[in-house]
């Protein structure tokens, strides 16, 4: 098969690129700038529509993973990139007569500050401010439900925290807080939350591309993809400490101070324009200090996708990635 991959520069697409060159499938990238992978790669925006064009009109298939991500920036960019690119890919793909697209989302587009425990893919949420992120991957993802058909299968996959070697995101932000003496959590660091080790987000990808098939059940429809293993977000943070070898001393922050200094934090860089991740937002404080794991069953049974990679395996796997660029020795 013939699948363009966007994104191409994010951890996520290049493992999924990984993933479907390994079983003999024709890979092309869609991003801005060039990375070092011996695939065909098309250089430009996803709201470039010319650019969009081109790249979908060699491929049979799209994974779409281009997107804004973080909490820096303005409500116009993340809605022209996550939303205007997110329509651009999928008009190519009606234009040019692509076979399935599988739009990566997120379950923070159905996350509105209350716990989410064993649930599965509720619907989208609107109308979130402040939430800039969430808000532009909530209007995607009903935009690619909208456009779904018989003739267009879309399966959106929310993978929720997805981490792993080179993870910039959540293990990048987690380690260098630790490192410099700013970790901190929100309530005990005891609210249960599950995570989706990379290799396993990418395998859902891979999954979801042979399930959209004309007339499969998982057409139209979202997937929370995550380990299955719920952990006190406490115990995530200091597994992936430990890996990076740093000393894990997190200050604690009630949950209520934490919502108050999120809203007031986020206000601030809104006024400044600080290009830099703010330490708090009151969005993020919501994910902390609250219980989020979901139901594994929808995946398994409509995309026959279990995860091969446990939350274990996975932080020693991210041990040895760590060991390999400092060239300290494991123990």
């Amino acid at each position: 098969m013939r699948v363009l991959v966007t994104g191409g520069s994010s951890l996520l697409a290049r493992r999924t690129a990984e993933q479907l060159l390994a079983r003999g499938d024709d890979i092309t990238l869609l991003q801005r700038h060039a990375v070092a992978f011996d695939v065909a790669q098309v250089l430009g925006d996803v709201r470039d529509k010319a650019v969009v064009d081109r790249a979908v009109g060699s491929c049979d298939a799209v994974i779409h993973c281009a997107a804004k991500v973080g909490v820096v920036g303005s409500w116009s960019e993340y809605r022209s990139i996550n939303v205007g690119g997110t329509e651009n890919v999928v008009d190519a793909a009606r234009r040019h007569g692509i076979s399935r697209v599988v739009h990566v989302s997120t379950p923070s587009v159905a996350h509105e500050g209350t716990a989410l425990v064993g649930v599965g893919a509720t619907a989208a949420a609107t109308g979130r401010r402040g939430a800039f992120y969430a808000e532009s991957k909530a209007l995607a993802e009903q935009l690619v439900c909208a456009v779904n058909s018989e003739v267009l299968p879309i399966v959106t996959i929310r993978p929720h925290l997805v981490w792993g070697p080179g993870d910039t995101q959540l293990v990048g932000r987690i380690v260098e807080r630790a490192r410099a003496g700013r970790l901190a959590l929100v309530g005990d660091g005891c609210a249960l939350i599950d995570s989706t080790y990379i290799d396993n987000a990418a395998s859902a990808l891979v999954a979801a591309l042979d399930a959209a098939v004309p007339g499969a059940r998982c057409n139209g429809r979202a997937y929370v993809i995550a380990n299955g293993e719920p952990r006190p977000v406490a115990e995530l943070i200091a597994g992936i400490c430990h890996a990076a070898g740093v000393d894990v001393a997190p200050r604690h922050v009630p949950r209520p101070i934490a919502l108050a200094v999120g809203s007031v934090i986020e206000r601030a860089w809104a006024m400044l324009h600080i290009g830099a991740e703010p330490p708090l937002t009151r969005f993020l404080a919501e994910q902390l200090g609250t219980a989020h794991w979901f139901d594994p069953r929808p995946a398994r049974d409509d995309l026959g996708w279990v995860p091969t990679v446990s939350v274990d395996d996975g932080l020693i796997e991210l041990a040895a990635w760590f060991d390999s660029r400092s060239g300290r020795r494991s123990t």
